[in-house]
């Protein structure tokens, strides 16, 4: 047992210190069995709910989310401590330098008329700070454990830097319509392989949404909530005419559905 002080507040150095004491011997056996691997899936889970506190607008639930992402960066460091590699200290320290290299209008001699500006020299200082000789260095260097739509979505506007995009909305409406007849020669005649097709109709749909400023992952949530309401409807009005959707016909479902649109 742990003689640990009881305070009416605790700060970072205490958090610092219950992960270390959590990971060690006279700790708990599940904290010292963990790994990088082990709590990748937590990082990502507590910075999603984090995302959803900020969406409505939930102040405490914000407060009790950013701590839960505190302590997975606490948790993944102290594990970097034991193995010498890298301690917190070195971890600010990194992003410290980062952010000054950065921002050259604040810390050095540089200066900025707008904020589109400030993202212009943003994105050099990273390259030259990733060592992105190309764009192309700068398209591979994006995160293939972003969600697919984000990933597409900062891929293409990365390409884009380099000339590399349609001039107006209309040529990636006409890219968006081409691939939708390939997906459909792939699904229906077997011409091409259809999760590749798909992919390609994704991906052509995210540069239509660069050119309406509509982010990728927002639309489809949207559409995901709206189609979470029509379906309630659709199936509520089919109990209250006692019948079973899954017994019915495709044109009585789309009956159904189209009068759940339209009567929300």
């Amino acid at each position: 047992m742990v003689n640990w002080p009881e305070k009416s507040s605790y700060n970072c150095k205490d958090l610092e210190e219950i992960v270390r004491i959590l990971r060690h011997p006279g700790g708990c056996p599940w904290d010292q069995e963990q790994t990088h691997q082990s709590i990748r899936r937590n990082f990502l889970e507590e910075a999603y709910e984090t995302a959803e506190a900020i969406d409505r607008d939930d102040v405490d639930g914000l407060k009790e989310e950013l701590g839960d992402v505190l302590l997975q960066v606490y948790f993944h460091t102290s594990i970097e401590e034991d193995a010498g590699r890298f301690t917190l200290d070195d971890v600010a320290d990194g992003v410290c330098k980062k952010l000054i290299y950065r921002h050259p209008h604040v810390f050095g001699n540089v200066s900025v008329d707008s904020t589109d500006q400030v993202l212009s020299n943003w994105e050099e200082l990273k390259k030259k700070e990733k060592h992105q000789d190309t764009q192309a260095d700068a398209v591979d260097a994006v995160a293939r454990t972003l969600p697919a739509l984000w990933r597409a979505e900062k891929m293409k506007k990365k390409a884009a830097k380099a000339g590399f995009d349609w001039r107006e909305v209309s040529g990636a409406l006409d890219k968006l319509s081409e691939e939708l007849d390939e997906l459909k020669a792939a699904a229906l005649d077997g011409k091409g392989d259809p999760a590749e097709e798909l992919g390609d109709l994704l991906f052509a749909a995210v540069c239509v949404g660069r050119f309406l400023d509509a982010d990728p992952e927002d639309a489809l949530h949207a559409a995901c909530d709206k189609f979470s309401v029509r379906f309630r409807k659709t199936e509520e009005l089919a109990a209250q005419r006692g019948l079973e959707l899954d017994k019915l016909s495709d044109q009585e479902q789309i009956a159904l559905w189209n009068e759940a649109k339209h009567n929300p």
